[in-house]
Protein backbone atom coordinates (compact mmCIF):
# COMPACT_ATOMS: atom_id res chain seq x y z
CA UNK A 1 0.00 0.00 0.00
CA UNK A 2 1.20 3.06 -1.18
CA UNK A 3 2.05 5.78 1.83
CA UNK A 4 2.56 8.94 -0.05
CA UNK A 5 -0.06 10.06 -1.00
CA UNK A 6 -1.30 13.83 -0.60
CA UNK A 7 -5.33 14.07 0.16
CA UNK A 8 -7.00 16.95 -1.95
CA UNK A 9 -9.58 16.32 1.32
CA UNK A 10 -8.89 16.16 4.99
CA UNK A 11 -5.40 14.82 5.97
CA UNK A 12 -2.24 14.00 4.98
CA UNK A 13 0.00 10.86 4.23
CA UNK A 14 3.54 12.01 4.31
CA UNK A 15 6.24 10.60 2.68
CA UNK A 16 8.51 7.95 4.76
CA UNK A 17 11.44 9.89 4.03
CA UNK A 18 9.95 13.10 6.39
CA UNK A 19 10.08 10.14 9.25
CA UNK A 20 13.65 10.77 9.73
CA UNK A 21 13.51 14.44 10.30
CA UNK A 22 11.93 13.09 13.48
CA UNK A 23 13.89 10.34 14.70
CA UNK A 24 15.35 12.68 17.24
CA UNK A 25 11.86 14.33 18.22
CA UNK A 26 9.89 13.10 21.80
CA UNK A 27 7.82 10.29 21.13
CA UNK A 28 4.59 9.87 22.98
CA UNK A 29 2.64 6.72 22.91
CA UNK A 30 -1.14 6.44 22.56
CA UNK A 31 -3.68 3.48 22.29
CA UNK A 32 -4.26 1.28 19.14
CA UNK A 33 -7.60 3.26 18.72
CA UNK A 34 -6.07 6.70 18.81
CA UNK A 35 -3.85 5.39 15.74
CA UNK A 36 -6.99 3.81 14.41
CA UNK A 37 -8.38 7.79 14.71
CA UNK A 38 -4.75 9.42 13.24
CA UNK A 39 -4.76 6.98 10.29
CA UNK A 40 -8.65 7.87 9.42
CA UNK A 41 -7.68 11.35 9.27
CA UNK A 42 -4.61 11.25 7.20
CA UNK A 43 -6.20 8.98 4.79
CA UNK A 44 -9.54 11.12 4.15
CA UNK A 45 -11.93 8.75 6.05
CA UNK A 46 -12.63 11.20 8.48
CA UNK A 47 -12.75 14.32 5.93
CA UNK A 48 -12.51 17.03 6.35
CA UNK A 49 -10.88 16.88 9.33
CA UNK A 50 -6.74 17.31 9.56
CA UNK A 51 -6.15 16.68 13.13
CA UNK A 52 -8.12 15.75 16.44
CA UNK A 53 -10.31 18.20 17.54
CA UNK A 54 -9.19 22.00 19.31
CA UNK A 55 -11.62 22.91 21.44
CA UNK A 56 -13.83 25.23 19.50
CA UNK A 57 -14.37 22.50 17.30
CA UNK A 58 -15.44 20.15 20.20
CA UNK A 59 -17.55 22.25 21.86
CA UNK A 60 -19.75 23.18 18.13
CA UNK A 61 -20.42 19.26 17.91
CA UNK A 62 -21.19 18.94 20.98
CA UNK A 63 -23.69 22.01 21.22
CA UNK A 64 -25.07 21.85 17.31
CA UNK A 65 -23.29 18.35 15.75
CA UNK A 66 -21.41 20.60 13.62
CA UNK A 67 -17.86 21.69 13.34
CA UNK A 68 -17.29 25.26 14.05
CA UNK A 69 -16.83 26.33 10.42
CA UNK A 70 -20.87 24.66 10.27
CA UNK A 71 -19.58 21.79 8.16
CA UNK A 72 -21.65 18.53 9.40
CA UNK A 73 -19.55 16.88 12.02
CA UNK A 74 -21.76 14.76 15.13
CA UNK A 75 -18.50 12.75 17.02
CA UNK A 76 -15.41 13.87 19.04
CA UNK A 77 -12.60 12.39 17.77
CA UNK A 78 -10.41 13.81 20.45
CA UNK A 79 -6.30 13.10 21.50
CA UNK A 80 -6.67 12.12 25.67
CA UNK A 81 -3.68 12.65 27.60
CA UNK A 82 -2.91 13.31 31.31
CA UNK A 83 -1.87 16.81 32.07
CA UNK A 84 1.70 16.47 32.71
CA UNK A 85 2.30 14.97 29.26
CA UNK A 86 0.00 17.08 27.38
CA UNK A 87 1.56 19.93 28.82
CA UNK A 88 5.18 18.18 27.46
CA UNK A 89 3.62 17.72 23.96
CA UNK A 90 2.55 21.32 24.09
CA UNK A 91 6.29 22.67 25.06
CA UNK A 92 7.52 20.50 22.17
CA UNK A 93 5.22 22.24 19.45
CA UNK A 94 5.81 19.51 16.87
CA UNK A 95 5.85 15.43 18.26
CA UNK A 96 6.15 12.41 17.02
CA UNK A 97 3.54 9.68 18.17
CA UNK A 98 4.00 6.19 18.16
CA UNK A 99 1.50 3.15 19.75
CA UNK A 100 3.24 -0.53 20.33
CA UNK A 101 6.06 1.18 20.24
CA UNK A 102 6.57 1.91 16.45
CA UNK A 103 6.15 5.79 15.67
CA UNK A 104 3.58 6.13 12.38
CA UNK A 105 3.21 9.91 12.53
CA UNK A 106 3.78 13.78 13.76
CA UNK A 107 1.36 16.05 15.39
CA UNK A 108 1.32 19.72 15.55
CA UNK A 109 0.22 20.65 19.04
CA UNK A 110 -2.15 23.62 18.72
CA UNK A 111 -4.03 23.38 22.32
CA UNK A 112 -4.40 21.37 25.36
CA UNK A 113 -7.71 21.77 27.30
CA UNK A 114 -9.89 20.15 29.49
CA UNK A 115 -13.28 18.71 29.16
CA UNK A 116 -16.33 17.67 30.38
CA UNK A 117 -17.01 14.31 30.23
CA UNK A 118 -20.63 14.28 31.57
CA UNK A 119 -21.26 17.35 28.97
CA UNK A 120 -20.05 14.97 26.33
CA UNK A 121 -21.93 11.95 27.68
CA UNK A 122 -25.18 13.60 27.43
CA UNK A 123 -24.43 15.27 24.10
CA UNK A 124 -23.16 12.51 22.63
CA UNK A 125 -24.73 9.41 24.15
CA UNK A 126 -27.60 10.92 25.46
CA UNK A 127 -26.95 9.23 28.75
CA UNK A 128 -24.56 9.32 31.43
CA UNK A 129 -25.09 5.87 32.41
CA UNK A 130 -21.71 4.02 33.04
CA UNK A 131 -23.41 0.71 31.59
CA UNK A 132 -23.49 1.86 28.26
CA UNK A 133 -20.41 0.74 26.36
CA UNK A 134 -19.75 4.29 24.45
CA UNK A 135 -20.14 6.34 28.07
CA UNK A 136 -18.37 3.56 30.28
CA UNK A 137 -15.22 3.93 27.39
CA UNK A 138 -15.19 8.19 27.68
CA UNK A 139 -15.34 7.98 31.68
CA UNK A 140 -12.17 5.89 31.55
CA UNK A 141 -10.58 8.52 29.61
CA UNK A 142 -7.40 10.65 30.50
CA UNK A 143 -8.32 14.54 31.94
CA UNK A 144 -6.71 16.40 28.95
CA UNK A 145 -7.15 17.04 25.48
CA UNK A 146 -4.49 17.49 22.62
CA UNK A 147 -5.82 19.03 19.26
CA UNK A 148 -3.65 20.13 16.36
CA UNK A 149 -3.22 18.96 12.95
CA UNK A 150 -1.27 15.67 12.19
CA UNK A 151 0.39 13.76 9.57
CA UNK A 152 0.76 10.14 9.25
CA UNK A 153 3.82 8.25 7.70
CA UNK A 154 3.40 4.92 8.30
CA UNK A 155 0.09 2.50 8.28
CA UNK A 156 -0.55 -0.43 10.01
CA UNK A 157 0.31 -3.42 8.04
CA UNK A 158 0.98 -6.41 9.59
CA UNK A 159 -2.73 -7.60 10.79
CA UNK A 160 -4.75 -10.21 9.14
CA UNK A 161 -7.77 -7.47 9.34
CA UNK A 162 -6.08 -5.18 7.50
CA UNK A 163 -6.11 -7.60 3.97
CA UNK A 164 -9.45 -6.15 2.67
CA UNK A 165 -8.44 -2.14 3.76
CA UNK A 166 -9.02 0.45 0.88
CA UNK A 167 -8.38 4.01 1.00
CA UNK A 168 -10.97 6.18 0.40
CA UNK A 169 -8.93 7.40 -3.13
CA UNK A 170 -8.57 3.99 -4.01
CA UNK A 171 -12.22 3.17 -3.46
CA UNK A 172 -13.57 6.43 -5.57
CA UNK A 173 -10.84 5.19 -8.43
CA UNK A 174 -12.64 1.93 -8.53
CA UNK A 175 -16.12 3.30 -8.49
CA UNK A 176 -15.06 5.28 -11.01
CA UNK A 177 -13.50 2.18 -13.20
CA UNK A 178 -16.48 0.47 -12.75
CA UNK A 179 -18.72 3.29 -14.04
CA UNK A 180 -21.20 3.74 -11.37
CA UNK A 181 -22.68 6.63 -10.72
CA UNK A 182 -24.70 5.50 -7.83
CA UNK A 183 -22.93 3.22 -4.71
CA UNK A 184 -24.65 2.24 -1.58
CA UNK A 185 -23.29 1.58 1.53
CA UNK A 186 -23.86 -0.87 3.99
CA UNK A 187 -22.28 -0.44 7.63
CA UNK A 188 -22.24 -3.48 9.83
CA UNK A 189 -20.21 -5.18 12.82
CA UNK A 190 -22.06 -8.19 12.17
CA UNK A 191 -21.50 -11.75 10.10
CA UNK A 192 -24.24 -11.76 7.67
CA UNK A 193 -27.90 -13.61 7.88
CA UNK A 194 -29.77 -13.99 5.41
CA UNK A 195 -31.99 -10.93 6.33
CA UNK A 196 -28.67 -9.01 5.76
CA UNK A 197 -28.30 -10.35 2.30
CA UNK A 198 -31.95 -9.70 1.17
CA UNK A 199 -31.50 -6.08 2.36
CA UNK A 200 -28.19 -5.71 0.10
CA UNK A 201 -29.60 -7.66 -3.08
CA UNK A 202 -32.85 -5.06 -2.55
CA UNK A 203 -30.76 -2.19 -2.77
CA UNK A 204 -28.89 -3.65 -5.95
CA UNK A 205 -32.07 -3.61 -7.51
CA UNK A 206 -31.68 -0.07 -7.03
CA UNK A 207 -28.14 1.26 -7.48
CA UNK A 208 -25.21 0.90 -9.36
CA UNK A 209 -22.95 -0.63 -6.94
CA UNK A 210 -23.17 -2.04 -3.52
CA UNK A 211 -20.10 -1.14 -1.17
CA UNK A 212 -19.96 -3.42 1.79
CA UNK A 213 -18.01 -1.81 4.35
CA UNK A 214 -17.98 -3.76 7.74
CA UNK A 215 -16.54 -1.93 10.88
CA UNK A 216 -13.30 -3.25 12.34
CA UNK A 217 -12.16 -1.98 15.80
CA UNK A 218 -13.20 -2.07 19.52
CA UNK A 219 -16.88 -3.19 19.90
CA UNK A 220 -18.26 -4.34 22.83
CA UNK A 221 -18.05 -7.83 24.38
CA UNK A 222 -20.34 -10.22 22.70
CA UNK A 223 -20.08 -9.00 19.72
CA UNK A 224 -18.62 -10.98 16.74
CA UNK A 225 -14.94 -10.86 16.59
CA UNK A 226 -13.53 -8.82 13.51
CA UNK A 227 -12.01 -12.02 11.92
CA UNK A 228 -15.03 -13.56 11.71
CA UNK A 229 -16.91 -11.00 10.06
CA UNK A 230 -14.10 -10.79 7.91
CA UNK A 231 -14.31 -14.53 6.63
CA UNK A 232 -18.34 -14.12 6.70
CA UNK A 233 -18.42 -11.64 4.31
CA UNK A 234 -15.63 -12.67 2.22
CA UNK A 235 -17.65 -16.18 1.59
CA UNK A 236 -21.02 -14.61 0.98
CA UNK A 237 -19.58 -12.30 -1.81
CA UNK A 238 -17.63 -15.24 -3.21
CA UNK A 239 -20.82 -17.50 -3.16
CA UNK A 240 -23.53 -15.27 -3.32
CA UNK A 241 -23.28 -12.19 -5.08
CA UNK A 242 -22.06 -10.56 -8.53
CA UNK A 243 -18.86 -9.76 -8.19
CA UNK A 244 -18.69 -6.68 -9.83
CA UNK A 245 -21.70 -5.25 -8.49
CA UNK A 246 -20.16 -5.24 -5.15
CA UNK A 247 -16.76 -3.51 -3.15
CA UNK A 248 -15.50 -4.99 0.01
CA UNK A 249 -13.53 -2.99 2.23
CA UNK A 250 -13.16 -3.01 6.07
CA UNK A 251 -13.01 0.28 7.89
CA UNK A 252 -10.92 0.35 10.70
CA UNK A 253 -12.67 2.49 13.99
CA UNK A 254 -13.78 2.13 17.31
CA UNK A 255 -17.91 1.27 17.42
CA UNK A 256 -19.01 4.16 19.75
CA UNK A 257 -22.78 2.70 19.92
CA UNK A 258 -23.80 6.51 19.78
CA UNK A 259 -27.26 5.97 18.10
CA UNK A 260 -28.34 8.49 15.62
CA UNK A 261 -24.85 10.51 16.06
CA UNK A 262 -23.04 7.67 15.07
CA UNK A 263 -25.16 7.47 11.83
CA UNK A 264 -24.89 10.43 10.68
CA UNK A 265 -21.04 9.84 11.32
CA UNK A 266 -21.55 6.31 9.74
CA UNK A 267 -22.59 7.92 6.56
CA UNK A 268 -20.30 10.39 6.36
CA UNK A 269 -17.20 7.95 6.19
CA UNK A 270 -19.23 6.52 3.58
CA UNK A 271 -19.39 9.35 2.06
CA UNK A 272 -15.68 9.92 1.58
CA UNK A 273 -15.14 6.49 0.62
CA UNK A 274 -17.60 7.45 -2.74
CA UNK A 275 -21.02 6.64 -1.62
CA UNK A 276 -23.77 8.51 -2.87
CA UNK A 277 -26.55 6.32 -0.42
CA UNK A 278 -26.11 4.86 2.78
CA UNK A 279 -28.41 2.26 4.67
CA UNK A 280 -29.43 3.08 7.80
CA UNK A 281 -31.19 0.61 9.49
CA UNK A 282 -34.13 0.18 12.54
CA UNK A 283 -32.07 1.96 15.79
CA UNK A 284 -28.92 2.23 13.99
CA UNK A 285 -25.35 2.21 16.24
CA UNK A 286 -27.55 1.69 18.95
CA UNK A 287 -27.44 -0.61 22.06
CA UNK A 288 -29.58 -2.18 24.57
CA UNK A 289 -32.73 0.45 25.37
CA UNK A 290 -30.82 3.91 25.06
CA UNK A 291 -32.37 5.56 21.59
CA UNK A 292 -36.00 5.18 20.08
CA UNK A 293 -35.58 3.04 17.22
CA UNK A 294 -36.04 5.47 14.39
CA UNK A 295 -34.02 8.06 16.11
CA UNK A 296 -31.43 7.48 13.98
CA UNK A 297 -33.12 7.79 10.79
CA UNK A 298 -35.08 10.65 11.44
CA UNK A 299 -31.77 12.72 12.58
CA UNK A 300 -31.29 12.82 8.49
CA UNK A 301 -33.79 15.32 8.60
CA UNK A 302 -31.62 17.97 10.43
CA UNK A 303 -28.92 17.51 8.00
CA UNK A 304 -29.98 18.30 3.94
CA UNK A 305 -26.62 19.31 3.55
CA UNK A 306 -24.92 15.97 3.68
CA UNK A 307 -24.64 15.13 0.39
CA UNK A 308 -24.72 11.69 0.83
CA UNK A 309 -29.05 10.63 0.76
CA UNK A 310 -30.18 7.44 3.56
CA UNK A 311 -31.86 4.62 2.52
CA UNK A 312 -34.22 3.16 4.87
CA UNK A 313 -35.91 0.10 4.00
CA UNK A 314 -38.81 -1.67 6.49
CA UNK A 315 -36.83 -4.84 8.46
CA UNK A 316 -36.77 -7.64 6.44
CA UNK A 317 -37.97 -10.65 8.10
CA UNK A 318 -38.86 -14.86 6.65
CA UNK A 319 -42.40 -15.10 6.24
CA UNK A 320 -43.46 -19.11 6.98
CA UNK A 321 -46.52 -18.28 4.88
CA UNK A 322 -45.03 -16.76 2.13
CA UNK A 323 -42.01 -19.04 2.62
CA UNK A 324 -39.90 -16.49 1.33
CA UNK A 325 -38.35 -12.90 2.87
CA UNK A 326 -40.25 -10.17 3.03
CA UNK A 327 -41.56 -6.60 5.14
CA UNK A 328 -44.09 -5.25 6.21
CA UNK A 329 -44.66 -3.56 2.93
CA UNK A 330 -45.49 -6.58 0.81
CA UNK A 331 -46.76 -9.95 3.55
CA UNK A 332 -49.95 -9.18 4.98
CA UNK A 333 -49.37 -12.12 7.13
CA UNK A 334 -49.45 -11.67 11.65
CA UNK A 335 -46.82 -12.38 13.65
CA UNK A 336 -47.39 -16.37 14.48
CA UNK A 337 -45.87 -16.41 10.93
CA UNK A 338 -42.68 -13.97 11.02
CA UNK A 339 -39.41 -15.35 11.72
CA UNK A 340 -37.37 -12.24 12.46
CA UNK A 341 -33.62 -12.07 12.53
CA UNK A 342 -31.15 -10.01 14.47
CA UNK A 343 -27.37 -9.92 15.34
CA UNK A 344 -28.42 -10.71 19.28
CA UNK A 345 -30.82 -14.19 17.85
CA UNK A 346 -27.66 -15.87 16.28
CA UNK A 347 -25.51 -15.37 19.10
CA UNK A 348 -27.71 -16.57 21.37
CA UNK A 349 -27.78 -19.79 18.86
CA UNK A 350 -24.66 -20.22 18.40
CA UNK A 351 -24.26 -19.67 22.42
CA UNK A 352 -26.73 -22.95 22.76
CA UNK A 353 -24.46 -24.89 20.04
CA UNK A 354 -27.58 -24.69 17.91
CA UNK A 355 -27.25 -24.08 13.62
CA UNK A 356 -29.08 -21.78 12.76
CA UNK A 357 -31.10 -23.04 9.59
CA UNK A 358 -30.36 -22.45 5.90
CA UNK A 359 -33.57 -20.37 5.53
CA UNK A 360 -31.95 -17.82 8.35
CA UNK A 361 -28.08 -18.18 7.43
CA UNK A 362 -26.06 -19.50 4.81
CA UNK A 363 -24.34 -22.77 5.58
CA UNK A 364 -20.67 -21.82 4.90
CA UNK A 365 -21.29 -18.84 7.07
CA UNK A 366 -22.51 -20.92 10.36
CA UNK A 367 -19.45 -23.34 9.24
CA UNK A 368 -17.26 -20.49 9.95
CA UNK A 369 -19.02 -19.54 13.01
CA UNK A 370 -19.62 -22.67 14.55
CA UNK A 371 -15.82 -23.67 13.68
CA UNK A 372 -14.37 -20.65 15.65
CA UNK A 373 -12.87 -21.49 18.53
CA UNK A 374 -13.60 -17.69 19.82
CA UNK A 375 -16.23 -15.92 17.83
CA UNK A 376 -16.92 -13.61 19.96
CA UNK A 377 -15.26 -10.37 21.59
CA UNK A 378 -14.38 -11.80 25.57
CA UNK A 379 -12.78 -7.86 26.78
Amino acid sequence: MATDLILPHGGKLINKYIEKNYDDSKSFEVSSDIRNDAENIAIGVFSPLEGFMNQEDLLNVLKEGRLSNNIPWTVPIVLDAQKKVAMEMKDEGNVALSSGGEKFGVMHVEEIYGYNKEDIADKVYGTNDVNHPGVNRLFKMKEFLVGGELQVFHLKENDETQKFRMLPSQTRSEIIKRRWKTVVGFQTRNVPHVAHEMLQKAALNIYDGLFVNPLIGKKKIGDFTDSLIINAYESLIMNYFPKNRVLFSTIHTSMRYAGPREAIHHAIMRKNFGCTHFIVGRDHAGVGNYYPPFAAQEIFNEYPDLDIRPVIFPSFYYCKKCMSYANEKTCPHGVESKEELSGTMIRKMVNSGKTPEKHLMRPEISDLILKSEEPFVVE
